[in-house]
Protein backbone atom coordinates (compact mmCIF):
# COMPACT_ATOMS: atom_id res chain seq x y z
CA UNK A 1 0.00 0.00 0.00
CA UNK A 2 1.28 3.28 -1.12
CA UNK A 3 2.05 6.27 2.09
CA UNK A 4 -1.02 7.08 2.95
CA UNK A 5 -0.10 11.13 2.79
CA UNK A 6 0.82 10.61 -1.36
CA UNK A 7 -2.43 8.57 -1.70
CA UNK A 8 -4.11 11.67 -0.24
CA UNK A 9 -2.07 13.90 -2.31
CA UNK A 10 -3.19 11.80 -5.49
CA UNK A 11 -6.98 11.88 -4.69
CA UNK A 12 -7.46 15.45 -3.99
CA UNK A 13 -7.77 15.58 -7.99
CA UNK A 14 -11.15 14.74 -9.25
CA UNK A 15 -9.97 13.53 -12.42
CA UNK A 16 -8.12 10.61 -10.83
CA UNK A 17 -10.92 9.91 -8.34
CA UNK A 18 -13.19 9.03 -11.33
CA UNK A 19 -10.66 6.96 -12.88
CA UNK A 20 -9.95 5.04 -9.48
CA UNK A 21 -13.87 3.98 -9.71
CA UNK A 22 -13.79 3.32 -13.01
CA UNK A 23 -10.83 0.97 -12.77
CA UNK A 24 -12.52 -0.52 -9.61
CA UNK A 25 -15.11 -1.85 -11.71
CA UNK A 26 -13.32 -2.81 -14.73
CA UNK A 27 -10.23 -3.46 -16.72
CA UNK A 28 -9.57 -0.87 -19.23
CA UNK A 29 -7.60 0.81 -22.06
CA UNK A 30 -6.75 4.04 -22.16
CA UNK A 31 -8.49 4.49 -25.64
CA UNK A 32 -11.37 3.34 -23.63
CA UNK A 33 -10.77 5.73 -21.02
CA UNK A 34 -10.04 8.82 -23.56
CA UNK A 35 -13.97 7.51 -24.92
CA UNK A 36 -15.57 7.10 -21.78
CA UNK A 37 -14.23 10.21 -20.05
CA UNK A 38 -14.23 12.67 -23.06
CA UNK A 39 -10.59 13.50 -22.10
CA UNK A 40 -7.30 13.41 -24.05
CA UNK A 41 -4.56 10.60 -23.89
CA UNK A 42 -1.95 12.92 -22.70
CA UNK A 43 -4.39 13.61 -19.66
CA UNK A 44 -4.74 10.09 -18.97
CA UNK A 45 -1.92 9.03 -19.40
CA UNK A 46 -0.09 11.02 -17.33
CA UNK A 47 -2.84 10.55 -14.54
CA UNK A 48 -2.59 7.12 -14.75
CA UNK A 49 1.23 6.65 -14.63
CA UNK A 50 1.19 8.68 -11.29
CA UNK A 51 -1.16 5.99 -10.14
CA UNK A 52 0.26 3.18 -11.22
CA UNK A 53 4.11 4.72 -9.64
CA UNK A 54 1.84 5.28 -6.47
CA UNK A 55 0.47 1.35 -6.54
CA UNK A 56 -2.68 2.11 -7.19
CA UNK A 57 -3.20 0.93 -10.68
CA UNK A 58 -1.56 -1.79 -12.29
CA UNK A 59 -1.37 -2.73 -16.03
CA UNK A 60 -1.24 -5.78 -18.62
CA UNK A 61 -0.45 -6.08 -21.79
CA UNK A 62 -2.78 -8.09 -24.49
CA UNK A 63 -1.42 -7.86 -27.73
CA UNK A 64 -1.20 -4.17 -28.56
CA UNK A 65 -3.16 -3.15 -26.15
CA UNK A 66 -2.48 -2.02 -22.64
CA UNK A 67 -5.09 -2.59 -19.73
CA UNK A 68 -5.40 -0.87 -16.75
CA UNK A 69 -7.28 -2.20 -13.53
CA UNK A 70 -7.37 -1.13 -10.09
CA UNK A 71 -4.75 -2.72 -7.51
CA UNK A 72 -6.22 -5.14 -5.19
CA UNK A 73 -5.88 -3.60 -1.39
CA UNK A 74 -3.82 -6.05 0.39
CA UNK A 75 -4.56 -4.31 3.91
CA UNK A 76 -7.50 -3.40 5.91
CA UNK A 77 -6.58 0.39 5.04
CA UNK A 78 -6.56 -0.01 1.06
CA UNK A 79 -9.50 -1.89 1.53
CA UNK A 80 -11.18 1.01 3.53
CA UNK A 81 -10.03 2.91 1.44
CA UNK A 82 -11.60 2.19 -1.50
CA UNK A 83 -15.25 1.71 0.52
CA UNK A 84 -14.40 5.36 1.52
CA UNK A 85 -14.12 6.47 -2.40
CA UNK A 86 -17.05 4.34 -3.93
CA UNK A 87 -19.45 5.53 -0.86
CA UNK A 88 -18.26 8.88 -1.84
CA UNK A 89 -18.66 8.50 -5.62
CA UNK A 90 -22.15 10.52 -4.99
CA UNK A 91 -20.20 13.44 -4.52
CA UNK A 92 -18.66 12.99 -7.66
CA UNK A 93 -20.83 14.81 -10.49
CA UNK A 94 -19.60 13.00 -13.42
CA UNK A 95 -19.73 9.47 -11.62
CA UNK A 96 -23.29 8.66 -13.02
CA UNK A 97 -22.32 9.68 -16.38
CA UNK A 98 -18.84 7.80 -16.30
CA UNK A 99 -20.86 4.63 -15.28
CA UNK A 100 -23.19 4.70 -17.80
CA UNK A 101 -20.75 5.30 -20.39
CA UNK A 102 -18.71 2.26 -19.26
CA UNK A 103 -21.42 0.53 -19.84
CA UNK A 104 -21.90 1.77 -23.30
CA UNK A 105 -18.13 0.77 -24.23
CA UNK A 106 -18.55 -2.75 -22.44
CA UNK A 107 -21.48 -3.41 -25.14
CA UNK A 108 -19.36 -2.18 -27.95
CA UNK A 109 -16.82 -4.52 -26.96
CA UNK A 110 -19.47 -7.41 -27.17
CA UNK A 111 -21.02 -6.21 -29.85
CA UNK A 112 -17.42 -6.83 -31.79
CA UNK A 113 -17.43 -9.97 -30.70
CA UNK A 114 -20.56 -10.75 -31.80
CA UNK A 115 -20.10 -9.64 -35.40
CA UNK A 116 -17.30 -11.92 -35.62
CA UNK A 117 -19.13 -14.54 -34.81
CA UNK A 118 -21.56 -13.42 -36.72
CA UNK A 119 -20.00 -13.84 -40.17
CA UNK A 120 -18.77 -17.46 -39.40
CA UNK A 121 -22.05 -19.03 -38.80
CA UNK A 122 -22.15 -21.84 -40.52
CA UNK A 123 -18.48 -22.19 -41.44
CA UNK A 124 -17.58 -23.91 -38.12
CA UNK A 125 -16.41 -27.40 -38.65
CA UNK A 126 -15.09 -25.87 -42.85
CA UNK A 127 -11.90 -23.87 -41.07
CA UNK A 128 -9.43 -24.75 -38.78
CA UNK A 129 -10.40 -23.50 -34.89
CA UNK A 130 -7.41 -23.72 -32.42
CA UNK A 131 -8.26 -26.46 -29.87
CA UNK A 132 -11.18 -28.15 -31.60
CA UNK A 133 -9.97 -31.96 -31.73
CA UNK A 134 -11.84 -35.30 -31.59
CA UNK A 135 -9.57 -36.45 -29.11
CA UNK A 136 -10.59 -33.58 -26.71
CA UNK A 137 -14.15 -34.36 -27.26
CA UNK A 138 -13.17 -37.74 -26.99
CA UNK A 139 -12.00 -37.22 -23.92
CA UNK A 140 -15.24 -34.91 -22.37
CA UNK A 141 -16.93 -37.64 -23.22
CA UNK A 142 -15.92 -39.93 -20.87
CA UNK A 143 -17.32 -37.76 -17.92
CA UNK A 144 -20.65 -36.92 -19.05
CA UNK A 145 -22.71 -40.91 -18.58
CA UNK A 146 -25.11 -40.64 -17.71
CA UNK A 147 -27.84 -39.38 -19.90
CA UNK A 148 -29.00 -35.39 -17.86
CA UNK A 149 -29.69 -32.44 -18.39
CA UNK A 150 -26.80 -30.24 -19.68
CA UNK A 151 -26.10 -26.65 -20.86
CA UNK A 152 -23.29 -26.14 -23.49
CA UNK A 153 -22.29 -22.82 -22.74
CA UNK A 154 -20.77 -20.78 -25.36
CA UNK A 155 -22.23 -23.00 -27.99
CA UNK A 156 -21.60 -21.93 -31.37
CA UNK A 157 -23.63 -23.62 -34.00
CA UNK A 158 -24.18 -26.35 -31.55
CA UNK A 159 -21.89 -29.14 -32.95
CA UNK A 160 -20.98 -30.48 -29.73
CA UNK A 161 -24.48 -29.92 -28.49
CA UNK A 162 -25.89 -32.17 -31.08
CA UNK A 163 -23.48 -35.01 -30.18
CA UNK A 164 -24.92 -34.82 -26.63
CA UNK A 165 -28.32 -34.44 -27.22
CA UNK A 166 -28.28 -38.26 -28.72
CA UNK A 167 -27.87 -39.62 -24.82
CA UNK A 168 -28.98 -36.40 -22.96
CA UNK A 169 -32.04 -35.92 -21.50
CA UNK A 170 -32.11 -32.43 -22.66
CA UNK A 171 -29.16 -29.98 -23.76
CA UNK A 172 -28.95 -26.23 -23.63
CA UNK A 173 -27.02 -24.55 -26.17
CA UNK A 174 -26.59 -20.75 -25.27
CA UNK A 175 -24.70 -18.34 -27.66
CA UNK A 176 -24.74 -14.72 -27.76
CA UNK A 177 -25.14 -14.31 -31.34
CA UNK A 178 -28.10 -14.31 -33.08
CA UNK A 179 -27.09 -15.69 -36.58
CA UNK A 180 -25.26 -18.60 -34.57
CA UNK A 181 -28.54 -19.60 -32.81
CA UNK A 182 -30.38 -19.13 -35.28
CA UNK A 183 -28.52 -21.46 -37.53
CA UNK A 184 -27.67 -24.14 -34.76
CA UNK A 185 -31.67 -24.50 -34.31
CA UNK A 186 -32.32 -24.47 -37.96
CA UNK A 187 -29.92 -27.67 -38.18
CA UNK A 188 -31.34 -29.06 -35.03
CA UNK A 189 -35.22 -28.79 -36.38
CA UNK A 190 -33.64 -30.51 -39.73
CA UNK A 191 -32.02 -33.16 -38.27
CA UNK A 192 -35.08 -33.87 -35.93
CA UNK A 193 -33.24 -33.59 -32.55
CA UNK A 194 -36.37 -32.47 -30.53
CA UNK A 195 -34.34 -32.57 -26.80
CA UNK A 196 -32.09 -29.75 -27.83
CA UNK A 197 -33.37 -25.90 -27.16
CA UNK A 198 -30.84 -23.27 -28.31
CA UNK A 199 -31.01 -19.76 -26.20
CA UNK A 200 -29.40 -16.34 -27.34
CA UNK A 201 -27.59 -14.77 -24.08
CA UNK A 202 -24.33 -14.19 -22.59
CA UNK A 203 -22.25 -16.51 -20.74
CA UNK A 204 -22.00 -13.81 -17.55
CA UNK A 205 -25.85 -13.59 -17.44
CA UNK A 206 -27.37 -16.99 -18.66
CA UNK A 207 -31.04 -17.02 -19.23
CA UNK A 208 -31.24 -20.37 -17.38
CA UNK A 209 -33.31 -21.01 -14.35
CA UNK A 210 -31.14 -21.82 -10.76
CA UNK A 211 -30.12 -25.36 -10.21
CA UNK A 212 -31.83 -26.37 -13.17
CA UNK A 213 -29.01 -28.69 -14.72
CA UNK A 214 -26.83 -31.38 -14.41
CA UNK A 215 -24.11 -30.16 -16.63
CA UNK A 216 -22.62 -26.81 -17.51
CA UNK A 217 -19.90 -27.05 -20.09
CA UNK A 218 -17.66 -25.02 -21.76
CA UNK A 219 -16.27 -25.88 -24.73
CA UNK A 220 -13.52 -23.93 -26.56
CA UNK A 221 -15.30 -20.52 -25.22
CA UNK A 222 -14.31 -19.77 -21.89
CA UNK A 223 -11.60 -17.61 -23.50
CA UNK A 224 -14.33 -15.23 -25.27
CA UNK A 225 -15.46 -14.15 -22.14
CA UNK A 226 -14.97 -11.15 -20.55
CA UNK A 227 -14.79 -12.10 -17.15
CA UNK A 228 -14.07 -16.21 -17.17
CA UNK A 229 -14.65 -16.10 -13.27
CA UNK A 230 -18.04 -14.53 -13.83
CA UNK A 231 -19.01 -16.81 -16.18
CA UNK A 232 -17.69 -19.67 -14.17
CA UNK A 233 -20.11 -18.24 -11.17
CA UNK A 234 -23.06 -18.65 -13.56
CA UNK A 235 -22.60 -22.15 -14.45
CA UNK A 236 -22.84 -22.87 -10.71
CA UNK A 237 -25.58 -21.05 -9.74
CA UNK A 238 -27.46 -22.76 -12.77
CA UNK A 239 -26.15 -26.61 -11.59
CA UNK A 240 -28.03 -28.60 -9.36
CA UNK A 241 -26.48 -29.58 -5.48
CA UNK A 242 -24.10 -32.98 -7.26
CA UNK A 243 -23.89 -31.42 -10.54
CA UNK A 244 -21.20 -30.97 -12.43
CA UNK A 245 -19.00 -28.50 -14.56
CA UNK A 246 -17.13 -29.51 -17.62
CA UNK A 247 -14.05 -26.34 -19.10
CA UNK A 248 -12.20 -27.87 -22.03
CA UNK A 249 -9.72 -24.51 -23.30
CA UNK A 250 -6.64 -23.94 -24.48
CA UNK A 251 -3.83 -23.75 -22.10
CA UNK A 252 -2.18 -20.19 -21.82
CA UNK A 253 -0.06 -19.51 -24.82
CA UNK A 254 1.54 -16.58 -26.67
CA UNK A 255 -0.14 -16.93 -30.43
CA UNK A 256 -0.77 -13.04 -30.35
CA UNK A 257 -2.74 -13.52 -34.02
CA UNK A 258 -5.40 -15.51 -32.38
CA UNK A 259 -6.96 -12.02 -30.98
CA UNK A 260 -7.11 -10.93 -34.52
CA UNK A 261 -8.28 -14.73 -36.23
CA UNK A 262 -10.42 -16.22 -33.86
CA UNK A 263 -11.92 -13.09 -31.55
CA UNK A 264 -10.01 -14.40 -28.80
CA UNK A 265 -10.33 -12.24 -25.36
CA UNK A 266 -7.86 -14.70 -23.40
CA UNK A 267 -4.59 -16.42 -25.05
CA UNK A 268 -6.05 -19.70 -22.92
CA UNK A 269 -5.84 -20.29 -19.29
CA UNK A 270 -2.59 -21.82 -17.16
CA UNK A 271 -4.16 -24.80 -15.09
CA UNK A 272 -3.74 -22.81 -11.91
CA UNK A 273 -6.20 -20.29 -13.16
CA UNK A 274 -8.97 -22.70 -14.11
CA UNK A 275 -8.93 -24.62 -11.29
CA UNK A 276 -8.83 -20.91 -9.14
CA UNK A 277 -11.87 -20.30 -11.09
CA UNK A 278 -13.61 -23.27 -10.36
CA UNK A 279 -12.57 -22.86 -6.17
CA UNK A 280 -14.07 -19.70 -5.54
CA UNK A 281 -17.30 -20.35 -7.24
CA UNK A 282 -17.52 -22.95 -4.49
CA UNK A 283 -17.10 -26.00 -6.96
CA UNK A 284 -15.26 -29.09 -5.18
CA UNK A 285 -13.44 -32.62 -6.13
CA UNK A 286 -11.59 -30.69 -9.09
CA UNK A 287 -9.73 -32.63 -11.35
CA UNK A 288 -7.11 -31.26 -14.12
CA UNK A 289 -5.66 -32.63 -17.24
CA UNK A 290 -3.89 -31.94 -20.46
CA UNK A 291 -5.99 -33.78 -23.18
CA UNK A 292 -4.45 -32.70 -26.60
CA UNK A 293 -1.34 -31.78 -27.69
CA UNK A 294 -0.93 -30.63 -31.25
CA UNK A 295 1.89 -31.28 -33.05
CA UNK A 296 2.69 -27.97 -35.39
CA UNK A 297 2.89 -24.65 -34.44
CA UNK A 298 2.17 -23.19 -32.31
CA UNK A 299 1.60 -25.92 -30.56
CA UNK A 300 -1.72 -25.32 -28.86
CA UNK A 301 -2.58 -27.74 -25.85
CA UNK A 302 -5.87 -28.69 -24.35
CA UNK A 303 -6.92 -28.56 -20.80
CA UNK A 304 -10.15 -30.00 -19.31
CA UNK A 305 -10.88 -28.91 -15.70
CA UNK A 306 -14.10 -30.77 -14.08
CA UNK A 307 -15.28 -30.15 -10.33
CA UNK A 308 -18.79 -30.57 -8.60
CA UNK A 309 -21.26 -28.51 -7.15
CA UNK A 310 -21.61 -29.73 -3.50
CA UNK A 311 -24.80 -31.24 -2.49
CA UNK A 312 -25.07 -29.31 0.66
Amino acid sequence: MPSMLNTFRLLSDPGRVRLVLLLAQEELTVAELQEILSTGQSTISSQLSQLRQAGLVEDRRIGKSVMYRLTEPRSDSGRRLLEVLQDGAVEVAEAERDTEALNLTLNKRRDRMRAYFDELAGKFGKHYVPGRSWKGLAETLLKLMPPMVIADLGAGEGTFSQLLAQRAERVIAVDNSEKMVEFGADLAAKNRIGNLEYRRGDMEKLPIEDASVDLAFFSQSLHHAQHPDRAVKEAFRILRPGGRIAVLDLVKHHFEEARELYADLWLGFAEVELVGFLKKAGFSRIESTVVHKEEQTPFFETLLVVGDKPRA
